[in-house]
Protein backbone atom coordinates (compact mmCIF):
# COMPACT_ATOMS: atom_id res chain seq x y z
CA UNK A 1 0.00 0.00 0.00
CA UNK A 2 0.69 3.62 -0.73
CA UNK A 3 -0.16 6.10 1.66
CA UNK A 4 -1.03 9.62 1.89
CA UNK A 5 -1.87 10.99 5.09
CA UNK A 6 -2.92 14.56 5.42
CA UNK A 7 -2.69 15.51 9.05
CA UNK A 8 -0.04 13.61 10.16
CA UNK A 9 0.74 15.72 13.27
CA UNK A 10 -2.83 15.92 14.63
CA UNK A 11 -4.42 13.12 16.81
CA UNK A 12 -5.87 10.83 14.36
CA UNK A 13 -2.85 11.23 12.24
CA UNK A 14 -0.12 10.49 14.99
CA UNK A 15 -2.42 7.32 15.60
CA UNK A 16 -2.35 6.33 11.82
CA UNK A 17 1.34 6.38 11.67
CA UNK A 18 1.06 4.37 15.08
CA UNK A 19 -0.79 1.59 12.80
CA UNK A 20 1.86 2.01 9.72
CA UNK A 21 4.79 1.49 12.49
CA UNK A 22 3.11 -1.60 14.17
CA UNK A 23 1.90 -3.07 10.91
CA UNK A 24 5.62 -2.82 9.35
CA UNK A 25 7.00 -4.25 12.34
CA UNK A 26 4.69 -7.44 12.57
CA UNK A 27 5.32 -7.74 8.87
CA UNK A 28 1.60 -8.52 8.22
CA UNK A 29 1.42 -5.74 5.41
CA UNK A 30 3.56 -3.62 3.45
CA UNK A 31 3.10 -0.07 3.67
CA UNK A 32 4.89 2.75 2.08
CA UNK A 33 4.50 6.39 3.64
CA UNK A 34 4.25 8.54 0.21
CA UNK A 35 3.31 11.85 1.76
CA UNK A 36 2.19 13.47 5.28
CA UNK A 37 1.09 16.98 5.75
CA UNK A 38 1.46 19.32 8.95
CA UNK A 39 -0.39 22.59 9.39
CA UNK A 40 2.44 23.95 11.86
CA UNK A 41 4.01 21.54 14.13
CA UNK A 42 7.02 21.39 11.83
CA UNK A 43 9.27 19.63 14.92
CA UNK A 44 7.27 16.37 15.37
CA UNK A 45 6.69 16.58 11.20
CA UNK A 46 10.63 16.84 10.85
CA UNK A 47 10.34 13.88 13.47
CA UNK A 48 7.78 11.61 11.02
CA UNK A 49 9.72 12.53 8.29
CA UNK A 50 13.17 10.86 9.77
CA UNK A 51 11.36 8.07 10.86
CA UNK A 52 8.62 7.16 7.46
CA UNK A 53 10.82 8.79 4.94
CA UNK A 54 7.68 10.20 3.07
CA UNK A 55 9.11 11.91 -0.47
CA UNK A 56 6.94 14.56 -0.21
CA UNK A 57 5.63 16.68 2.67
CA UNK A 58 3.09 19.69 3.07
CA UNK A 59 2.97 22.53 5.39
CA UNK A 60 -0.15 24.75 5.13
CA UNK A 61 1.86 27.37 7.68
CA UNK A 62 3.92 29.48 4.74
CA UNK A 63 6.13 30.49 7.19
CA UNK A 64 6.58 27.18 9.14
CA UNK A 65 7.09 25.62 5.52
CA UNK A 66 9.90 27.97 5.03
CA UNK A 67 11.69 27.19 8.22
CA UNK A 68 11.48 23.44 7.37
CA UNK A 69 12.89 24.23 3.80
CA UNK A 70 15.61 25.82 5.37
CA UNK A 71 16.33 22.90 8.05
CA UNK A 72 16.82 20.92 4.40
CA UNK A 73 15.06 17.83 5.06
CA UNK A 74 15.24 14.63 2.68
CA UNK A 75 11.99 15.35 0.76
CA UNK A 76 10.35 17.54 -1.05
CA UNK A 77 8.64 20.18 1.15
CA UNK A 78 5.41 21.99 -0.59
CA UNK A 79 3.34 24.38 1.09
CA UNK A 80 -0.05 26.18 1.49
CA UNK A 81 -3.76 24.84 0.29
CA UNK A 82 -1.95 24.32 -3.13
CA UNK A 83 0.72 22.22 -1.97
CA UNK A 84 -1.60 19.80 0.18
CA UNK A 85 -4.11 19.49 -3.50
CA UNK A 86 -0.53 18.27 -4.94
CA UNK A 87 -0.06 15.77 -2.26
CA UNK A 88 -3.47 14.27 -2.18
CA UNK A 89 -3.36 13.80 -5.92
CA UNK A 90 -0.25 11.77 -6.13
CA UNK A 91 -1.12 9.56 -8.99
CA UNK A 92 0.88 6.73 -6.93
CA UNK A 93 -1.13 6.99 -4.11
CA UNK A 94 -3.35 3.63 -3.09
CA UNK A 95 -4.76 5.22 -0.15
CA UNK A 96 -5.48 8.79 1.17
CA UNK A 97 -6.23 9.12 4.99
CA UNK A 98 -7.87 12.51 5.30
CA UNK A 99 -7.00 13.71 9.52
CA UNK A 100 -7.61 17.42 8.93
CA UNK A 101 -10.12 18.99 10.84
CA UNK A 102 -13.08 20.92 9.10
CA UNK A 103 -14.18 21.99 4.90
CA UNK A 104 -10.20 22.32 4.60
CA UNK A 105 -10.03 18.59 4.14
CA UNK A 106 -13.15 18.82 0.97
CA UNK A 107 -10.40 20.01 -1.81
CA UNK A 108 -7.91 17.22 -1.38
CA UNK A 109 -10.17 14.39 -1.05
CA UNK A 110 -12.02 15.82 -4.63
CA UNK A 111 -8.02 15.55 -5.71
CA UNK A 112 -7.18 11.93 -4.51
CA UNK A 113 -10.71 10.96 -6.26
CA UNK A 114 -10.11 12.38 -9.49
CA UNK A 115 -6.42 11.57 -9.41
CA UNK A 116 -5.24 8.39 -12.01
CA UNK A 117 -2.88 5.62 -10.93
CA UNK A 118 0.17 5.92 -13.42
CA UNK A 119 0.53 2.75 -15.88
CA UNK A 120 4.19 2.50 -13.72
CA UNK A 121 1.87 1.72 -10.35
CA UNK A 122 -0.93 -0.28 -11.90
CA UNK A 123 2.03 -2.73 -13.76
CA UNK A 124 3.97 -3.47 -10.48
CA UNK A 125 0.51 -3.63 -8.63
CA UNK A 126 -1.40 -6.18 -10.63
CA UNK A 127 -2.20 -8.27 -7.68
CA UNK A 128 -4.12 -5.53 -5.98
CA UNK A 129 -7.98 -4.18 -6.31
CA UNK A 130 -7.53 -1.30 -9.27
CA UNK A 131 -9.90 1.51 -7.50
CA UNK A 132 -8.21 3.42 -5.02
CA UNK A 133 -9.34 4.18 -1.02
CA UNK A 134 -10.33 7.21 0.92
CA UNK A 135 -10.39 6.37 4.43
CA UNK A 136 -12.25 9.09 5.73
CA UNK A 137 -11.89 10.45 9.48
CA UNK A 138 -12.44 14.33 7.87
CA UNK A 139 -16.41 14.07 8.09
CA UNK A 140 -16.71 17.37 6.89
CA UNK A 141 -15.99 16.35 3.51
CA UNK A 142 -19.34 14.41 3.41
CA UNK A 143 -21.61 16.78 5.61
CA UNK A 144 -20.68 19.40 2.59
CA UNK A 145 -20.48 17.88 -0.35
CA UNK A 146 -21.81 14.35 0.05
CA UNK A 147 -23.74 14.19 -3.35
CA UNK A 148 -20.92 15.61 -5.09
CA UNK A 149 -18.34 13.06 -3.57
CA UNK A 150 -20.27 9.92 -3.59
CA UNK A 151 -21.30 10.40 -6.64
CA UNK A 152 -17.58 11.49 -8.26
CA UNK A 153 -16.09 8.29 -6.01
CA UNK A 154 -18.95 5.90 -7.85
CA UNK A 155 -17.60 7.74 -11.47
CA UNK A 156 -14.17 6.90 -10.37
CA UNK A 157 -14.10 3.70 -8.52
CA UNK A 158 -13.12 4.78 -5.42
CA UNK A 159 -14.02 3.05 -2.32
CA UNK A 160 -14.77 5.72 0.51
CA UNK A 161 -14.01 3.84 4.20
CA UNK A 162 -15.05 5.75 6.95
CA UNK A 163 -12.35 6.00 10.08
CA UNK A 164 -14.83 7.71 12.90
CA UNK A 165 -15.58 4.70 14.83
CA UNK A 166 -18.99 5.18 14.77
CA UNK A 167 -19.41 5.30 11.25
CA UNK A 168 -16.66 2.14 11.24
CA UNK A 169 -19.24 -0.29 13.41
CA UNK A 170 -21.76 0.45 11.12
CA UNK A 171 -19.53 -0.50 8.38
CA UNK A 172 -18.64 -3.52 10.37
CA UNK A 173 -22.13 -4.46 11.42
CA UNK A 174 -23.50 -4.21 7.43
CA UNK A 175 -20.94 -6.31 6.11
CA UNK A 176 -22.15 -5.89 2.83
CA UNK A 177 -25.97 -5.75 3.48
CA UNK A 178 -27.60 -2.54 2.36
CA UNK A 179 -30.66 -2.65 3.87
CA UNK A 180 -30.96 -2.24 7.78
CA UNK A 181 -33.89 -1.16 9.27
CA UNK A 182 -31.93 1.40 11.58
CA UNK A 183 -29.09 2.01 13.15
CA UNK A 184 -28.12 3.75 15.84
CA UNK A 185 -24.73 6.11 16.42
CA UNK A 186 -23.73 5.83 19.87
CA UNK A 187 -22.57 9.00 21.49
CA UNK A 188 -20.75 9.44 25.34
CA UNK A 189 -22.95 12.81 25.83
CA UNK A 190 -19.68 14.60 26.16
CA UNK A 191 -18.19 16.47 29.58
CA UNK A 192 -21.33 17.82 29.96
CA UNK A 193 -23.46 15.09 30.00
CA UNK A 194 -24.56 15.14 33.49
CA UNK A 195 -24.37 18.81 33.82
CA UNK A 196 -27.83 20.81 34.05
CA UNK A 197 -28.98 23.27 31.32
CA UNK A 198 -28.17 26.28 33.95
CA UNK A 199 -24.82 24.37 35.06
CA UNK A 200 -23.48 24.62 30.90
CA UNK A 201 -24.44 28.62 30.35
CA UNK A 202 -21.36 28.92 32.61
CA UNK A 203 -19.30 25.77 30.87
CA UNK A 204 -15.38 27.04 30.29
CA UNK A 205 -13.35 26.33 27.33
CA UNK A 206 -11.08 24.32 30.13
CA UNK A 207 -13.97 21.99 30.90
CA UNK A 208 -15.47 21.35 27.54
CA UNK A 209 -12.07 20.16 26.86
CA UNK A 210 -12.23 17.46 29.51
CA UNK A 211 -13.64 14.76 27.50
CA UNK A 212 -14.28 11.23 29.40
CA UNK A 213 -13.36 8.71 26.75
CA UNK A 214 -11.63 10.27 24.32
CA UNK A 215 -8.74 11.94 23.34
CA UNK A 216 -8.96 13.95 20.32
CA UNK A 217 -7.97 17.41 18.83
CA UNK A 218 -9.48 20.44 20.33
CA UNK A 219 -12.11 21.47 17.77
CA UNK A 220 -14.17 18.13 17.56
CA UNK A 221 -13.14 17.70 21.52
CA UNK A 222 -15.90 20.92 21.62
CA UNK A 223 -17.82 19.56 18.58
CA UNK A 224 -18.47 16.55 21.07
CA UNK A 225 -19.28 18.45 23.83
CA UNK A 226 -22.03 20.49 22.14
CA UNK A 227 -23.25 17.40 20.56
CA UNK A 228 -22.47 19.32 17.08
CA UNK A 229 -20.24 16.11 15.85
CA UNK A 230 -22.98 13.61 16.76
CA UNK A 231 -24.91 15.89 14.81
CA UNK A 232 -22.51 15.88 11.99
CA UNK A 233 -22.25 11.84 11.90
CA UNK A 234 -25.58 11.95 11.26
CA UNK A 235 -25.41 13.55 7.51
CA UNK A 236 -22.08 11.59 7.42
CA UNK A 237 -23.84 8.30 7.89
CA UNK A 238 -26.47 9.60 5.15
CA UNK A 239 -24.02 9.51 2.51
CA UNK A 240 -21.82 6.27 3.50
CA UNK A 241 -24.85 4.07 3.97
CA UNK A 242 -27.45 5.57 1.76
CA UNK A 243 -29.97 6.20 4.12
CA UNK A 244 -32.53 9.23 5.53
CA UNK A 245 -33.11 10.59 8.64
CA UNK A 246 -35.26 8.46 10.38
CA UNK A 247 -33.75 5.25 9.44
CA UNK A 248 -30.52 6.85 12.16
CA UNK A 249 -31.43 7.11 16.08
CA UNK A 250 -28.52 9.00 18.00
CA UNK A 251 -28.29 6.51 21.48
CA UNK A 252 -26.51 8.00 24.79
CA UNK A 253 -23.81 5.25 25.86
CA UNK A 254 -21.54 6.72 28.25
CA UNK A 255 -19.23 3.93 28.50
CA UNK A 256 -17.92 4.34 24.85
CA UNK A 257 -17.69 0.58 24.60
CA UNK A 258 -20.65 -0.29 21.74
CA UNK A 259 -19.62 1.85 18.98
CA UNK A 260 -22.86 1.68 16.94
CA UNK A 261 -25.44 -0.57 15.96
CA UNK A 262 -27.42 -1.82 13.16
CA UNK A 263 -30.99 -3.29 13.29
CA UNK A 264 -32.56 -5.74 10.63
CA UNK A 265 -35.92 -6.17 9.91
CA UNK A 266 -36.31 -9.43 11.57
CA UNK A 267 -35.51 -7.66 14.96
CA UNK A 268 -31.92 -8.43 14.83
CA UNK A 269 -29.68 -6.01 16.14
CA UNK A 270 -25.78 -6.04 15.69
CA UNK A 271 -23.37 -4.18 17.44
CA UNK A 272 -19.65 -3.66 17.46
CA UNK A 273 -17.51 -3.40 20.43
CA UNK A 274 -14.10 -2.59 21.04
CA UNK A 275 -11.70 -0.18 23.63
CA UNK A 276 -12.36 3.48 23.07
CA UNK A 277 -8.82 3.24 20.87
CA UNK A 278 -9.34 4.87 17.24
CA UNK A 279 -6.13 3.09 16.14
CA UNK A 280 -8.40 -0.16 15.70
CA UNK A 281 -10.82 1.20 13.39
CA UNK A 282 -7.76 3.04 11.23
CA UNK A 283 -6.53 -0.27 10.96
CA UNK A 284 -9.64 -1.68 9.45
CA UNK A 285 -9.57 0.96 7.04
CA UNK A 286 -6.63 0.39 5.91
CA UNK A 287 -6.61 -3.34 5.98
CA UNK A 288 -10.15 -4.20 4.72
CA UNK A 289 -11.24 -6.48 3.55
CA UNK A 290 -8.53 -8.11 5.86
CA UNK A 291 -8.37 -7.92 9.72
CA UNK A 292 -4.87 -8.63 11.24
CA UNK A 293 -3.27 -8.82 14.81
CA UNK A 294 -3.08 -5.55 16.76
CA UNK A 295 -1.14 -5.19 20.09
CA UNK A 296 -3.52 -2.96 21.06
CA UNK A 297 -5.35 -3.54 24.59
CA UNK A 298 -8.54 -5.99 24.28
CA UNK A 299 -12.15 -5.31 25.69
CA UNK A 300 -12.56 -6.71 29.23
CA UNK A 301 -15.90 -6.80 29.72
CA UNK A 302 -15.31 -7.90 33.66
CA UNK A 303 -14.32 -3.46 33.67
CA UNK A 304 -18.01 -3.14 32.98
CA UNK A 305 -20.97 -4.12 35.21
CA UNK A 306 -23.48 -2.44 33.33
CA UNK A 307 -23.44 -0.40 30.19
CA UNK A 308 -26.02 2.00 29.75
CA UNK A 309 -28.39 4.01 27.04
CA UNK A 310 -30.81 7.27 26.69
CA UNK A 311 -32.15 9.49 25.08
CA UNK A 312 -30.48 12.93 23.93
CA UNK A 313 -31.11 15.92 25.21
CA UNK A 314 -32.12 18.29 22.29
CA UNK A 315 -33.06 20.59 24.91
CA UNK A 316 -29.77 21.05 26.94
CA UNK A 317 -28.00 20.50 23.60
CA UNK A 318 -29.30 22.15 20.02
CA UNK A 319 -26.87 21.58 18.50
CA UNK A 320 -27.71 18.32 17.81
CA UNK A 321 -31.24 19.64 16.76
CA UNK A 322 -30.29 22.21 14.24
CA UNK A 323 -27.81 19.45 12.19
CA UNK A 324 -30.99 17.60 12.28
CA UNK A 325 -32.65 19.75 10.52
CA UNK A 326 -29.50 20.81 8.21
CA UNK A 327 -29.38 17.19 7.39
CA UNK A 328 -33.78 16.99 6.68
CA UNK A 329 -33.32 20.13 4.70
CA UNK A 330 -29.91 18.95 2.54
CA UNK A 331 -28.78 20.91 -0.30
CA UNK A 332 -26.33 23.83 0.73
CA UNK A 333 -28.00 24.33 4.69
CA UNK A 334 -25.54 21.50 6.06
CA UNK A 335 -22.31 23.05 4.16
CA UNK A 336 -23.73 26.20 6.04
CA UNK A 337 -24.37 24.85 9.12
CA UNK A 338 -20.92 23.24 9.01
CA UNK A 339 -19.07 26.59 8.20
CA UNK A 340 -21.32 28.48 11.40
CA UNK A 341 -20.18 25.77 13.57
CA UNK A 342 -16.66 25.80 12.14
CA UNK A 343 -16.60 29.87 13.20
CA UNK A 344 -18.60 29.86 15.93
CA UNK A 345 -16.32 26.92 17.62
CA UNK A 346 -12.73 28.86 17.07
CA UNK A 347 -14.69 32.13 18.44
CA UNK A 348 -15.31 30.12 21.47
CA UNK A 349 -11.45 28.36 21.94
CA UNK A 350 -10.31 32.10 21.67
CA UNK A 351 -12.23 32.67 24.36
CA UNK A 352 -14.67 35.63 22.64
CA UNK A 353 -17.87 33.93 22.75
CA UNK A 354 -19.52 31.86 26.11
CA UNK A 355 -20.05 28.21 25.07
CA UNK A 356 -24.00 27.73 24.61
CA UNK A 357 -23.62 30.79 22.22
CA UNK A 358 -21.89 28.26 19.34
CA UNK A 359 -25.65 26.74 19.39
CA UNK A 360 -27.24 30.41 18.88
CA UNK A 361 -25.17 31.75 16.37
CA UNK A 362 -25.26 28.63 14.45
CA UNK A 363 -28.88 28.83 14.61
CA UNK A 364 -29.19 32.48 13.64
CA UNK A 365 -26.91 31.90 10.31
CA UNK A 366 -29.27 29.07 9.33
CA UNK A 367 -32.49 30.69 9.96
CA UNK A 368 -30.66 34.07 8.19
CA UNK A 369 -29.84 31.62 5.07
CA UNK A 370 -32.79 29.82 4.67
CA UNK A 371 -34.69 33.18 4.38
CA UNK A 372 -32.36 34.46 1.87
CA UNK A 373 -32.39 31.03 -0.23
CA UNK A 374 -36.89 31.20 0.22
CA UNK A 375 -36.69 34.93 -1.01
CA UNK A 376 -35.08 33.28 -4.01
CA UNK A 377 -37.12 30.48 -4.96
CA UNK A 378 -35.99 27.65 -2.53
CA UNK A 379 -33.06 25.36 -1.72
CA UNK A 380 -30.53 24.62 -4.03
CA UNK A 381 -30.07 20.96 -4.88
CA UNK A 382 -27.81 20.71 -7.84
CA UNK A 383 -24.68 22.45 -6.86
CA UNK A 384 -21.18 22.62 -7.24
CA UNK A 385 -17.92 22.62 -5.30
CA UNK A 386 -17.51 26.41 -5.57
CA UNK A 387 -21.56 26.16 -4.12
CA UNK A 388 -20.10 24.42 -1.58
CA UNK A 389 -17.72 26.82 -0.71
CA UNK A 390 -19.29 29.56 -1.18
CA UNK A 391 -22.11 28.85 1.35
CA UNK A 392 -19.29 28.32 3.72
CA UNK A 393 -17.54 31.61 3.14
CA UNK A 394 -20.59 33.43 3.63
CA UNK A 395 -21.85 31.42 6.91
CA UNK A 396 -18.52 32.06 8.35
CA UNK A 397 -18.97 35.88 7.41
CA UNK A 398 -22.23 35.84 9.20
CA UNK A 399 -20.37 34.54 12.58
CA UNK A 400 -17.86 36.83 11.93
CA UNK A 401 -20.76 40.24 12.20
CA UNK A 402 -21.22 38.84 15.95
Amino acid sequence: MRLVILGSTGSIGRQTLDVVRDTLASRQMHITVLALTAHSNIDLLQKQIEEFHPASVCVTDEEQAEILKKRDPPCEVLSGETGIIQVAGLAEADTLLSAIVGIAGLKPAVAFIKSKKSKKSEKSNKSEKSGKTLALANKETLVTAGALVTRLAEERNVKVLPVDSEHSAIFQCLDGINSPRRIYLTASGGPFLTWSKDQIKHATLEAALKHPNWNMGKKITIDSATMMNKGLEIIEAMWLFGLKTDKIKVLIHPQSVIHSMVEYDDGAIIAQLGTPDMRLPIQYALTYPKRIFTPYERLDFMKYKSLSFEEPDYDKFPALRLALKAAEVGGLLPAVMNGANEEAVKAFINKEIPFTQIAGLIEHVMRSYYLIRAEMGGEKFDYTIDDVLQADAWARKEVMKF
